[in-house]
């Protein structure tokens, strides 16, 4: 919610500042100044303000991504051991032909607490 909160209140002064600077002209210099190009203020500053947002987004988003494809596979492989759990209790209890007490199914202790 606040990155939300704080990504509108940029865009809000972003449009601010184009509104603000639409009649002021600048003068752009391409290749060492073998080309000239003149245009309003704004256009070069929000473009600088895209290429950042671009950059940002390349390089947070493979890490994002990563992390995604382990909480899948984690989710996973946790709905699959909850399936097996079902099936041992299954089994258990058709074999002793009775329902198993929640202490039955822990791990046996082999090493007292010292």
């Amino acid at each position: 919610m606040t990155r939300l909160i704080l990504v509108g209140i940029l865009l809000l002064l972003s449009l601010a500042f184009v509104l603000q600077n639409q009649e002021q002209e600048v003068t752009l210099r391409y290749f060492f100044g073998l080309l000239e190009a003149s245009t309003p203020i704004y256009k070069p500053v929000m473009a600088g303000f895209v290429v950042g947002l671009l950059v940002a987004a390349i390089l947070l988003c493979p890490p994002w991504v990563r992390s995604r494809i382990q909480l899948r596979r984690k989710t996973k492989a946790l709905q699959q051991a909850e399936v097996d759990l079902e099936r041992l209790r299954q089994s258990i209890e058709k074999v002793s032909g009775r329902t198993p007490a929640p202490g039955d199914l822990e791990p046996a202790r082999h090493f007292a607490d010292e």
